[in-house]
């Protein structure tokens, strides 16, 4: 460990994101406003060429952030984006008027791109064609820094000593025309996005942690769109209380019906019908529409298509020959849940228990989240299945199979070695 990453564990020695002292009055935070005003909407061909042009001329790195409508529209599309680049000013987008970003995208090639929470906004943005060859996820580096709060503008308050206004995060950013409240709130996501971003490179750096920020943001970055989930209809909520392979199958045909309809409606699936109606129905098994009716979720207020239209779902699962019906509890890749551990393989619990106590040493040391350090699931693997001789070089091997970073690798491999050794030899 460096000195800088020595001085990083005592939260008493940091520079920033610490609270004043409670004997000290401490002055009201002002306010952010726009620098240059809300910007109109860019939501033509005509103006988003201008904004290509201003932004290909812009200096230094560009602020992005997206605006989504979750929990209203189907899917994940970006409803908004916004940008600011020195020289070229604050710009928000429209993709519903502008639905191919490319342009923009091709203009802004190898500039450094500022994100918070990245992997929220990179999905969206990669579907209208803007992805970042080089980024700065300030939300990432406000948790490698050791700061508790990480939220935005938690960390421009903590760190640039501005209040940024709040409200609109959870709105509908479907709806146009798009008020000019939310409007100036999305202009202001990305007013101090640069600021926060050189703050916090001094600050890491200071901690010695700028090299492994790097590469986590590279890692992002290059990484490739995740695979579209297996079983999605696994993850409704509730899914523990379904225990017979019928009952699984009825949320199977009603999940499967209430995203198709959902899709076609352009519309949140939740809003569609709620996964405690879908759980509900499957535990009872409902002979008839009369039966649905009575549970939760299908009350008078569905009209009889729709409700016709969800007992035929039912139907469809209890029809089903035994040979089709889901099976239970299928398992993913990877060891099983701890829990089990200690039963199916003590010696592995030994291992993991020695590892997580020896990791949430070290994230304490450096001042940062555990799950930062290295993921749960790559210590878990390896405790599974442990090199045959656990040596430096053998767990470092292993590490790097999992996906580990070469930080995360110089960090975490001795004191996994060590780990790995002791349980083995205990």
């Amino acid at each position: 460990m460096t000195d800088a990453q020595e001085t990083a564990a005592d939260p008493a020695l940091r520079t920033t994101g610490g609270a004043p002292p409670d004997d000290v009055e401490s002055a009201p935070i002002p306010l952010l406003e726009p620098r240059e005003g809300i910007p109109p909407v860019v939501a033509t061909d005509d103006a988003l060429a201008e904004v290509i042009a201003a932004f290909a001329a812009g200096t230094g790195p560009v602020a992005v952030d997206a605006e989504r409508a979750s929990g209203y529209r189907y899917g994940q599309r970006a409803y908004l984006v916004q940008l600011r680049r020195e020289g070229a000013g604050t710009a928000l987008v429209d993709p519903v008027g502008c639905p191919d970003l490319s342009g923009l995208g091709e203009a802004l090639d190898g500039t450094e791109w500022i994100l918070h929470a990245a992997t929220q906004d990179l999905p969206c943005l990669r579907e209208i064609g803007m992805m970042p060859t080089r980024l700065f996820d300030t939300e990432l580096a406000g948790r490698l820094a050791g700061f508790p709060r990480v939220g935005l503008g938690a960390m421009v308050e903590n760190v640039l000593g501005y209040a940024l206004e709040k409200g609109h995060s959870a709105v509908d950013w479907s709806t146009r025309p798009l008020p000019e409240p939310w409007l100036r709130y999305a202009a202001l996501d990305v007013e101090l996005l640069v600021d926060l971003r050189d703050a916090l490179e001094k600050e890491l750096d200071r901690q010695g942690k700028l090299d492994w920020a790097h590469q986590e943001f590279d890692a992002i970055a290059s990484a490739p769109p995740a695979p579209p989930r297996k079983d999605p209809w696994r993850r409704t909520s509730g899914m523990h209380k379904v225990r017979r392979r019928r009952q699984m199958a009825v949320v199977r045909e009603l999940w499967t019906t209430r995203d198709k309809v959902a899709q076609r409606r352009d519309i949140s699936p939740g809003k569609v019908l709620s996964d405690t109606a879908i759980i509900e129905a499957s535990l009872s098994l409902p002979a008839n529409v009369h039966a649905l009716m009575a549970l939760p979720g299908f009350g008078h207020r569905m009209g009889r298509r729709q409700l016709e239209q969800w007992q035929a779902a039912v139907d469809r699962a209890r029809a089903l020959p035994d040979t089709e019906l889901p099976q239970p509890g299928q398992q993913v890749s990877g060891p099983p849940p701890p829990r089990s551990w200690a039963d199916k393989d003590p010696d592995a619990a030994a291992r993991l228990s020695a590892a997580r106590a020896a990791v949430s040493e070290l994230a304490e040391r450096l001042n940062m989240p555990q799950e930062n350090l290295i993921t749960p699931d790559t210590v878990r693997r390896v405790c599974w299945e442990p090199p045959q001789e656990p040596t430096e070089a053998s767990v470092a091997e292993a590490l790097g199979a999992h996906g580990a970073r070469v930080w995360q690798v110089e960090q975490v491999a001795p004191l996994l070695t060590r780990a790995l050794s002791a349980s083995s030899s205990g």
